[in-house]
């Protein structure tokens, strides 16, 4: 008897991929039928504008260089090529992507990709392995050599430098996934991105990955020193400021001992509290900011090797604190002052000479160091692109902190007077249909913004476009970095004008 061959595809498995129908669609809907067609060969971008982006990467060379000292060394005949990789991953961040898994919605872009002089844009699985076994002290010198391009022109004028850290909860068994500090998801493994930012201008100067269990600041004080040390004498920043964490005698002796002035909040320990019994019963209290008052004293707690300056803080909570149980130490048994007082207290060691109203401001814009964690992580992708080992997620931190960085100096020269989160600058400088249209030799990038502000954003992108061409084409003997140079200028031109001086004189 012969057996019939079986198909490795029946002929009923056809059903379930049907060829598309070829005719339009007749699609009625309430207002009017619409006659629908696809044409999935058309060139297209839902992301046109970013071909001003392209041009400001292109002026100042800053994707050129990235790509060109990229340490990946791939054999594979396979293997993509470094322009395409760090293009793919440059165009997932700008987008808004937080999983590697997301690259797969850019493929169908065939316009951008050329901006950036890539051929393809790479698979989720080859950006998402790139990196794997990298040389790591390769991978930091090279991403800090970015992020220094980035930052360093700024740093010629007085700047503060803010730190802080965040923690990023994790779901998996990553490298270094441990349970510490994590306030708002107890019991959850995470990360502890330690960074350092331009206060101000809202720039990432370097982030490292630590696990979960190091968010103390002495974590980072390594990393802090090796970016102080490698910047010039005269591109140190004018101060160092952060919250509590920071305020303890091992980073403040390493300030004093390299004679960089400092401003930390403290934690309201028990020492802490005995001055602000001190400073009440002194009534030395005297009007701040902002609904504040502010005293001041000397101040050596258990640990320190000298006394410091501490200036305390004070303003009326809005709701009364519930009366402390009877076996608690309350403010009332440390103040001695009858019922506990309404109010909520700052306590800040510094070693600077500045009057205390200016030493309260100063620590008041601390404040924008968290607006740029929340953009950070919620619109940029310090959240996501998470893989197995810790390698890994360092590269793709110091990645989103690049990109973020190239972004933010592109929005501020396009409107120097308004910076914008990515919230809003994204639909209004990056969002746009783009339809290219070739005639001959000649392409035609032709722009549809949906935005309400479509005309405001071409003109702003019509603006840089002209200057950025007159960088190019009208001063054809400046270098990239000599472009990149100007460039700062207009970006800081609106920052270094002259504005009302601090709350109070300094001293």
């Amino acid at each position: 008897m012969q057996i019939a061959p079986v198909t490795p595809h029946p002929q009923g498995e056809a059903l379930a991929h049907p060829t598309p129908p070829v005719s339009p669609l007749n699609v009625d809907t309430p207002g009017r039928r619409f006659h629908v067609e696809w044409d999935p060969e058309a060139p297209v971008t839902p992301l046109g504008q970013l071909v001003f982006f392209s041009q400001f990467l292109a002026t100042a060379g800053l994707f050129h260089d990235w790509v060109k000292t990229c340490p990946l060394r791939f054999t594979s005949n396979n293997a993509p090529a470094p322009t395409d990789l760090l293009g793919t991953l440059t165009l997932a961040i700008l987008a808004g992507q937080h999983r590697y898994s997301h690259v797969t919605a850019l493929r169908a872009d065939t316009v951008n990709p050329t901006g950036l002089g890539m051929t393809k844009v790479c698979s989720e699985d080859s950006v998402r392995r790139a990196f794997a076994g990298a040389d790591p002290q390769a991978c930091a010198r090279w991403q800090t050599g970015a992020l220094r391009q980035t930052w360093l022109p700024a740093l010629r004028q007085a700047w503060i430098m803010d730190l802080d850290a965040t923690v990023k909860p994790l779901y998996g068994q990553q490298e270094g996934a441990e349970r510490g500090y994590n306030p708002h998801k107890p019991g959850r493994p995470s990360h502890v991105y330690h960074s350092l930012f331009v206060r101000g201008l809202r720039l990432v100067l370097d982030v490292e990955v630590r696990p979960g269990k190091q968010t103390a600041a002495t974590h980072g004080r390594e990393n802090l020193w090796r970016v102080w040390e490698s910047l010039p004498k005269e591109c140190r920043p004018w101060l160092l400021c952060g919250d509590s964490s920071y305020g303890h005698e091992g980073l403040l002796a390493e300030c004093e001992g390299r004679q960089q002035p400092y401003l930390f909040r403290l934690r309201q320990t028990k020492g802490v509290k005995q001055l602000v019994q001190l400073l009440t019963a002194q009534c030395g209290w005297r009007p701040a900011l902002n609904g504040w008052e502010g005293a001041e004293g000397q101040l050596q707690l258990t640990g320190w090797t000298a006394q410091r300056r501490v200036v305390v803080l004070r303003r009326l909570q809005e709701r009364p604190p519930e009366p402390a149980a009877p076996r608690e130490l309350g403010w009332a048994l440390l103040a001695e002052c009858g019922p506990a007082p309404a109010y909520e207290y700052q306590a800040l060691v510094t070693n600077l000479r500045q009057e205390l109203v200016s030493v309260a401001d100063l620590y008041r814009q601390r404040a924008a160091a968290e607006n740029v964690y929340d953009e950070l992580k919620n619109q940029w992708g310090w959240g996501g692109f998470m893989t197995q080992d810790q390698l890994r997620c360092q590269v793709a931190a110091r990645n989103v902190a690049l990109v973020y960085n190239w972004w933010s100096l592109f929005v501020r020269c396009a409107e120097p007077h308004r910076p914008r989160e990515a919230v809003t600058s994204r639909p209004l400088l990056l969002c746009a249909v783009g339809r290219v249209i070739e005639s001959g030799r000649q392409f035609t990038l032709r722009l549809t913004s949906t935005h309400a502000q479509a005309a405001e954003a071409q003109r702003l992108l019509t603006h840089l476009s002209l200057f950025l061409s007159g960088l190019q084409n009208t001063a054809e003997q400046l270098n990239p970095s000599q472009c990149w140079e100007r460039i700062w200028h207009r970006i800081l031109t609106p920052w270094l004008t002259p504005t009302a001086a601090l709350p109070a004189p300094s001293g």
